[in-house]
């Protein structure tokens, strides 16, 4: 029997198509979902992952398969409902899973024939059995996974088109912030694998360098900690020749022998959560984790860079407690925390989360003709109504961070800075033209969004 597993794309996020420009090679991920589900498929399926991030195959001259699995982010939504009817119109089941399918269940079971929420692992084999003898039911309830549980993805089922490998070592966040449905949909709870089993899958990873997909790979109790070093150690003594990148949170920067483990391990680069650089803004979105201990984040920052390892952040603009000029104070913040390269995006109100809640009750939520407007629910549109802010106003702050950051002058100092520190002064200098690049190019996306949105909107509050 066969079986396509297929991650849509969304045409609006330039940053994610690998045939736009060499430099997204640098900026896209694995479906690594897809290539997990593939790995609990049993033999008797011939499976096939199609990324459209790789570019939009005619599915009119594939094979015909038996079952068609699809994933999808929000952003990705209307065009997995694409995908799912033409294949439906063909007599093929559509199984869809996923954050989005779990968090817009009734929206998503009118667009295909069954939805698999939460984490699909303990139930995929039914899935596929029920598929087998023609009882297909409309809907399936992952759950949480248990972790020994999950199997090494299928790394072999995709070209060598990627910059990146991908691996998942641990699942939940305990921090819940407003703004995201990772704890909605993986729970609070913080899960790891075992260690030996990341280590086996590091091993059947081609890429040299590796994303490594957790939400937060550190943890933020002393026992997550405690196992992070056993996972490094591990993965030290293995000897994988490999370089990867993680995201964690600041606290990262706490205990020099876990920074020298990930060092020795082959991490390169980690991304953090910053979100606001005001008090203000991290009590708004639930993030008082960052003001523990009267942090110094310059001085965190510093303390990682000086093991070798790349300091990416992330900020986002559109806060209620946000002025005129956020933008500029974001970048100066940037700067003075001294990353080496930041990632800005405007507050989206994705379905799950608590934000969601308190803007569609309060009837800000803008664009909201779905599923349509999901495709703007990328992070770099903004979608809802913000407190201080106008449409051309907002654009207007987000241009000016990028603008101030990604300056070629201070790109060139940043890389100056990383020779003389030998902290992978290459990658991040791609990483930085990349960023640049599709900055550039989001100038002439907010033109064209302007134009065409701009009249659904009212004024700010004053």
């Amino acid at each position: 029997m066969r079986l396509y597993l297929i991650n849509p794309s969304n045409p609006l996020v330039s940053s994610v198509n690998a045939t736009a420009s060499r430099w997204n090679r640098y900026r896209i991920w694995k479906p690594l979902s897809l290539m997990v589900l593939a790995g609990l498929t049993p033999p008797e399926w011939d499976v096939s992952i199609v990324d459209e991030n790789l570019g939009v195959p005619d599915y009119s001259a594939m094979p015909r398969p038996d079952l068609v699995g699809i994933t999808a982010f929000t952003s990705q939504a209307n065009r997995a409902y694409e995908v799912a009817a033409h294949y439906r119109r063909l007599g093929v089941p559509v199984v869809m899973g996923g954050i989005h399918a779990t968090m817009c269940l009734d929206e998503a079971t009118e667009h295909v024939d069954s939805i698999v929420t939460g984490e699909a692992e303990g139930v995929w084999a039914g899935v596929l059995e029920d598929v087998r003898c023609g009882r297909l039911k409309g809907r399936y309830d992952g759950g949480l996974a248990e972790m020994k549980d999950v199997p090494p993805a299928r790394h072999d089922l995709l070209p060598p088109a990627y910059a990146l490998g991908a691996i998942q070592t641990t699942r939940g966040c305990p921090l819940n912030c407003s703004f995201c449905s990772v704890t909605a949909f993986n729970g609070a709870h913080y899960r790891q694998r075992p260690i030996a089993d990341v280590v086996r899958e590091f091993q059947l990873i081609r890429e040299k360098r590796i994303l490594v997909v957790d939400d937060n790979l550190i943890g933020t109790r002393p026992e997550h900690i405690a196992r992070a070093k056993d996972l490094f150690r591990a993965m030290a003594r293995a000897d994988l020749g490999k370089e990867w990148v993680a995201q964690a949170t600041i606290n990262f920067a706490d205990d020099d022998e876990l920074l020298a483990l990930a060092a020795m391990a082959g991490c390169r680069g980690v991304f953090v959560g910053f979100e606001s650089p005001t008090p203000e803004g991290l009590v708004e979105i639930g993030k008082r984790f960052n003001l523990l201990k009267g942090r110094d984040f310059r001085a965190s920052v510093r303390h990682i860079q000086r093991h070798g390892i790349l300091v990416v952040g992330s900020f986002i603009i559109g806060l209620d407690v946000d002025k005129p000029g956020i933008g500029k104070l974001i970048a100066e913040a940037a700067s003075r925390y001294g990353l080496d390269s930041t990632n800005v995006g405007f507050l989206t109100p994705l379905p799950g989360t608590r934000l969601w809640d308190k803007m569609r009750s309060a009837g800000r939520i803008v664009l909201d003709a779905y599923p349509e407007d999901w495709e703007y629910y990328t992070l770099n549109f903004p979608v809802a109504q913000y407190k201080h802010f106008s449409l051309q106003g907002i654009f207007q702050e987000m241009v000016s961070c990028n603008r101030d950051f990604y300056s070629i002058p201070r790109i060139l100092r940043r890389a100056s800075r990383n020779v003389w520190q030998r902290r992978a002064p290459l990658f991040n200098l791609v990483a930085n033209l990349s960023y640049r690049r599709n900055f550039r190019l989001d100038c002439k996306t907010y033109v064209d969004f302007t134009r065409e949105r701009g009249s659904a909107r009212s004024a700010p509050d004053s």
